[in-house]
């Protein structure tokens, strides 16, 4: 038996952000982290100083900062992309490279 028409459930619609959104979601985010990365290369840092150390952490934290300006100006694609990129280079160099 079919429910009547105005008990059928709605199919769910997916919410789309607008443009002005979408920037400033992804600059909340790359500040986010921004700041977890610079907590991470404090305690790094602590525990082991090294300029190698201060390399890795601190190209991931100029991308970060490259990803907001990016944002800033609408190129929110190609900052997402290079944020997500640029910091799996980021986490594979600190597991390959720091020992």
């Amino acid at each position: 038996m079919d429910a009547p028409a105005d008990e059928q459930p709605v199919p769910a619609r997916r919410v789309k952000l607008t443009p002005r959104q979408a920037r400033r979601v992804r600059i909340v985010l790359a500040s986010v982290l921004m700041a977890a990365l610079a907590v991470v290369l404090v305690v790094r840092l602590a525990s082991r100083t090294s300029v190698l150390v201060v390399g890795v952490y601190g190209a991931a934290l100029v991308l970060c900062g490259v990803v907001i300006e990016l944002s800033r100006h609408g190129r929110t694609r190609l900052g997402t992309w290079l944020l997500g990129i640029g910091l799996a280079a980021a986490l594979a160099a600190d597991w390959l490279l720091l020992p």
